[in-house]
């Protein structure tokens, strides 16, 4: 049984939030285990209350370990200072790549995330219209090739406090919006979204928090709060990622695009009404333990026409979006907090 295992995922914020709930529970599984977890610095905040054999190094690819000859000398120092004996590659990137190939040089066994590329170039193609194995799934069978068993024990962190939480008024309810993300495909517009927040925070007792960070975004963020009731932009406060898991959790419901506040939100603990246009939960991204029927979509044959919602529509009116109707949301808001 290998004694220190290196583990690889540099980004996105939202793919290591997925890796949370298996590493932590391999890490509980196997205390006798050193789990050496390599990501970029800004996810490595996320690794909040880790276990005690859990080590996160944050390395600066771009700049720190820059190129092939950056990502050589990086597993050389991961090999020397931690004594691998397995590494566990979640990404499968050109950059792990070169870490794989040096590590194996050394003896040193490695297993590598299957992400199913084919399948998911056929559900984006339309040959194929099924449920493919999820992501957390997927890091759960590198492990498993490497001699572990895996049982998950990890239960989120909806126990996470902060001093920063303002307080709560009896009986009120708090609800979470996160509008935006990476892609344009992944984005409900905000003109609809508007919509919802309008209707939302016209309900009684209601307190609703708007996520996002950009310049941009902060700017949308607060004409929306200064323009609606009861409503806070988070992006005008500062916070870390204790102070995000601790609001999400204590908010009654989260709505999200298919980005990494749904999957933050999920590790909260909090029930999330997911907006999906460009992409797919078949794609195997739906947050951890949300139900299926929590994603708000609309079926139509050219969906999925990307995994990760970068290619422009072929239509040009991302129909997959703007066909959403603002009330079909809000019912969805209503029946989550129910």
């Amino acid at each position: 049984m290998p004694r220190n295992v290196l583990v690889i995922r540099f980004s996105a914020l939202g793919d290591v939030a997925i890796a949370i709930p298996v590493l932590y529970s391999m890490c509980r599984a196997y205390p006798h285990t050193r789990f050496v977890m390599l990501t970029r610095p800004w996810p490595a905040g996320m690794l909040i209350e880790r276990p005690a054999n859990l080590v996160v190094v944050d390395a600066e690819v771009t700049t720190d370990y820059k190129g092939a000859a950056g990502m050589l000398r990086l597993a050389a120092e991961l090999r020397k200072h931690y004594h691998i004996d397995a590494v566990a590659d979640l990404h499968d990137v050109l950059r792990s790549w070169l870490i794989d190939a040096s590590m194996r040089l050394h003896g040193i066994a490695v297993a590598r995330i299957d992400k199913g590329r084919r399948e998911k170039r056929a559900l984006c193609k339309g040959r194929l219209h099924r449920q493919l194995a999820s992501s957390h799934d997927r890091y759960v069978a590198v492990f498993e090739r490497l001699g572990f068993d895996y049982s998950e024990t990890f239960e989120g962190f909806s126990h996470i406090s902060s001093p920063k939480l303002p307080a709560r008024d009896t009986g009120e309810r708090w609800i979470a919006i996160a509008p935006f993300s990476q892609h344009k495909g992944k984005v409900y517009p905000m003109p609809l979204l508007e919509q919802v927040i309008g209707q939302v925070a016209a309900w009684p007792r209601v307190r609703i928090f708007l996520f996002g960070g950009g310049s941009q975004e902060k700017q949308e963020l607060h004409r929306l709060a200064v323009k609606y009731p009861h409503t806070l932009s988070m992006a005008e406060l500062k916070h870390n990622f204790v102070d995000e898991f601790a609001l999400m959790a204590a908010c009654d419901v989260m709505v999200t695009m298919d980005s990494a506040n749904m999957h933050m939100a999920s590790l909260a603990g909090t029930p999330v009404v997911s907006i999906w246009g460009a992409t797919h939960p078949y794609c195997g991204f739906m947050g951890w333990r949300q139900p299926p029927e929590s994603a708000v979509q609309l079926e139509l044959d050219c969906r999925p026409c990307s995994v990760f919602g970068q290619r422009p529509c072929k239509y040009g009116d991302y129909r997959c979006m703007t066909g959403i109707k603002p009330e079909t949301i809000v019912e969805k808001i209503k029946q989550t907090i129910a």
